[in-house]
């Protein structure tokens, strides 16, 4: 396993790209907590410090798809740079002015949340460029999946150990600092300054024209229902089994359990059609939600989490051998960028409905929620077989002078039959 991805990050420019990616993604990773204990420093509620996340979620839900049409048009440095340092700056702002001017406070958390740089997509856009084989790159998007998992376990971290050695309010300036540092590092870079988009169709729905990735967002959304879902769930379960150190131990869980299913399956070489493949993945994890709802006692429930979680990385793995399958020529980032709207609008779905769920019928209906929302994933992926499996030409490499003044080009790969 450790062979497949050092080989990898030994690739030129490949560690630079992930570190920098991860380190320029740390301000989305940590809003929700930031936010929330910066409200609470300043004297404000939770309902507050809610409203004003989810205001950051809506907003950044909203400009990752914008943004990445712009990647795609323009090319990273142009888009990525520009959009991290705006994002800071609102947040800057946040942060100086505090919560004193709700609708100020408002503005700039919304402002902070739309201009955050797609760096997620463009990092997948510039993975069959930097290792050239098709196999590397599918352990890559693993790799790259369970990256994601350290850097959303960490960060929240990072941000209680600045609030308790400075402030709230310094929590807030350094992650938005390290962000821009992390996207300057990226858009620095030779493969990102050299990488162009292939040549685009013109249409209003960009790469939303695709079926495929229409299919794949409807599945995610309902995975994203199924996570957020289980947050909320964990708590009133944690409350009655020791509390808030259980309910840390639950949601650290989920994300090992994430990080063992994504590195094993990262080290395979799998055979076989992805859209198939996926809906096993996505059967297995809709299956392995189940026993949650079974609550035993906090030893067990904390085991139950992170096979719960096991499956949620290989799925997100193999989603993203399906979306650089099935995005139209010249939308790749923009259809990354849908992916990650998609999945983080379904996890605030699933916290809004596991909440009253939870206030009706306690912490044991809010775990049939994730169960059956991975249920009606799974009956999408089944009833877009079709759709998923079709076959998909090798993507055009031509440049365009309209997209790629330099006639440099965008290096993809058909998935064919393997992932």
């Amino acid at each position: 396993m450790a062979t497949g991805y050092l080989e990898i990050l030994r690739a030129r420019h490949a560690a630079r790209l992930l570190v920098g990616t991860l380190v320029g993604r740390l301000p989305n990773a940590t809003a929700a907590i930031a936010i929330v204990l910066f409200v609470r420093a300043e004297g404000g509620g939770y309902s507050l410090a809610g409203a004003l996340a989810a205001v950051y979620g809506v907003a950044n839900a909203v400009g990752q798809p914008l943004l990445g049409r712009l990647v795609d048009l323009r090319g990273q440095p142009r888009v990525q740079l520009p959009a991290a340092v705006l994002s800071a700056v609102a947040m800057a702002g946040f942060a100086f002015f505090g919560t004193d001017r709700l609708w100020l406070a408002h503005l700039t958390v919304a402002a902070a949340g739309l201009f955050t740089p797609p760096l997620e997509g463009g990092l997948r856009a510039l993975w069959p460029g930097v290792l050239g084989e098709e196999e590397q790159v599918h352990t890559a998007y693993a790799m790259d999946a369970v990256a994601q998992e350290v850097m959303f376990t960490v960060g929240p971290l990072l941000v209680t150990l600045c609030t308790s050695l400075w402030s709230a309010q310094a929590a807030l300036l350094v992650m938005n600092a390290v962000g821009v540092v992390g996207a300057l590092s990226v858009v620095l870079s030779p493969p990102s300054r050299a990488w162009r988009s292939a040549p685009r169709e013109a249409h209003w729905l960009g790469a939303l024209r695709s079926s495929g990735l229409v299919a794949l967002l409807g599945a995610f959304l309902f995975v994203g229902i199924a996570l957020g879902s289980i947050t909320v769930a964990a708590v009133p379960y944690a409350d009655g089994h020791g509390g808030d150190v259980v309910y840390g131990w639950l949601m650290a869980a989920l994300g090992l359990g994430a990080l063992v299913g994504g590195g094993v399956y990262g080290a395979r070489r799998w055979t076989g059609g992805p859209a198939r493949r996926l809906q096993v993945l996505v059967a297995l994890l809709a299956v392995c939600y189940l026993p949650l709802v079974l609550m035993p006692g906090a030893v067990p429930m904390v085991l139950l989490t992170a096979l719960a979680g096991v499956f949620l990385a290989p799925s997100i793995a193999c989603a993203f051998v399906l979306v650089d399958r099935h995005a139209p020529a010249g939308t790749v980032t923009e259809a990354f960028s849908w992916l990650v709207t998609t999945f983080t609008v379904g996890a605030s779905v699933g916290t809004g409905v596991a909440g009253p769920v939870v206030e009706a019928g306690g912490a044991r209906w809010g775990f049939v929620v994730p169960g059956v929302a991975g249920g009606v994933s799974l009956l999408v992926l089944l009833v877009t077989t079709r759709v998923l499996s079709g076959h998909v030409g090798r993507a055009v490499v031509a440049a365009s002078s309209e997209n790629d003044p330099n006639r440099a080009v965008e290096p993809r790969f058909s998935s064919g039959d393997r992932a």
